[in-house]
């Protein structure tokens, strides 16, 4: 079904980017919604959201050419649609003095704003970091069976705990990935390489000092620019 979708949607030329305008219009529904205390009303309305959320993704992968800023666009625009929910939230639980849910709403949304910046940074330094569960579509989905099924407190203790543990999770992930790239560093320059006859005396030198050529760095802007921006865009 979701491939018949993707098909049927390149096929009348929709940009991805519509399908991420409408998922972040739908959000701000809920949130206004849940402001008002219609928390089933607000779960139906996610439902289409997560399924613009779900079909984003691959539609982009059929689009003729990348969009560097499409995908931008999209991580923020994921952001705030997710604030505007536990916003909403946040805006009810004050109204009617339920200070204990209100301050587990906030739990909840720091959790999924760290959830997807703890990445976003930790891939300007390793390959990647998808480590953890709790990402956006996991988040829709458990909001989505709390508001439908009149479990919300439910679904807000296990986001408040999941989402932060997720950010733990991608700490210590990054931690050792980077521990691990420094070791290497560190015994490739104390091993040093191997010097060969035709290998030029100064470029032997300096590498074995741990110097790097220019065109050997690799936080050169070539690949800052493209290759991390191909490889990201949740």
């Amino acid at each position: 079904m979701l491939r018949r979708s993707v098909d049927a949607l390149a096929g009348a030329r929709v940009p991805a980017s519509v399908l991420t305008l409408a998922s972040f219009a739908l959000c701000i529904l809920a949130g206004v919604l849940f402001g008002t205390g219609r928390f089933f009303s607000a779960g139906l309305v996610m439902i289409p959201a997560a399924a613009c959320d779900l079909l984003a993704r691959p539609l982009a992968r059929r689009q003729p050419r990348v969009d560097f800023f499409g995908a931008f666009l999209k991580s923020v625009l994921h952001r705030y649609a997710d604030l505007a929910i536990f916003m909403g939230l946040l805006v009810y639980y004050s109204s009617v003095n339920r200070f204990l849910y209100a301050l587990l709403t906030g739990f909840v949304m720091a959790g999924s704003v760290m959830v997807s910046y703890s990445q976003a940074r930790a891939e300007s330094l390793i390959d990647r970091c998808r480590v953890g569960f709790w990402e956006r579509p996991e988040r829709l989905g458990l909001m989505i069976l709390g508001t439908v099924l009149n479990r919300l407190p439910i679904a807000l203790i296990i986001l408040a705990i999941g989402t932060n543990f997720t950010v733990i999770h991608r700490i210590y992930h990054t931690w050792k990935e980077t521990e691990g790239n420094r070791r290497s560093a560190e015994q490739a320059v104390v091993a040093g390489p191997p010097f060969s006859e035709t290998q030029s005396p100064l470029v032997a030198r300096s590498e074995f000092r741990g110097e790097m050529l220019p065109d050997q760095n690799p936080d050169s802007p070539p690949r800052n620019l493209l290759t991390r921006t191909v490889k990201r865009g949740a």
